[in-house]
């Protein structure tokens, strides 16, 4: 399988974001947890979120510190694989609290590197 280039995997996180917003816009906590569907296509839009920061090259993680691709990646493995023991609260804790300043990041990652290729370096 070829590999996928690691701005495709950032922009898969942008709209994995956007899609998870989308799903739950208008939705109150109580009915976020009493929809089935809503709770896992949420749980998927994290799911595909931490596997795409699995991809991100190591260089790029370490001149991006700040974004947390550790968080993301650990976020995906619980309900990857602790899927049990998933928390209504936590992911709706996510959603709303930490996403929307994911986004703004990963957008000034996207246009600092493009910056830097147009520089030549």
């Amino acid at each position: 399988m070829p590999l996928r280039e690691w701005r495709l995997r950032i922009q898969d996180i942008l709209d994995s974001i956007r899609e998870a917003q989308e799903f739950t816009a208008g939705v109150s906590f109580e009915d976020f947890q009493a929809n089935r569907e809503k709770k896992l296509a949420v749980e998927r839009c994290f799911e595909i979120i931490g596997e795409a920061a699995r991809h991100i090259p190591p260089e790029i993680e370490q001149r991006y510190a700040r974004v947390p691709w550790k968080r993301m990646r650990n976020m995906r493995n619980v309900i990857s694989h602790v899927y049990h023991r998933v928390e209504d609260q936590v992911v709706w804790d996510t959603l709303h609290d930490d996403l929307p300043l994911l986004t703004p990041m990963l957008r000034d990652v996207l246009a600092r590197e493009q910056e830097a290729e147009g520089a030549g370096g």
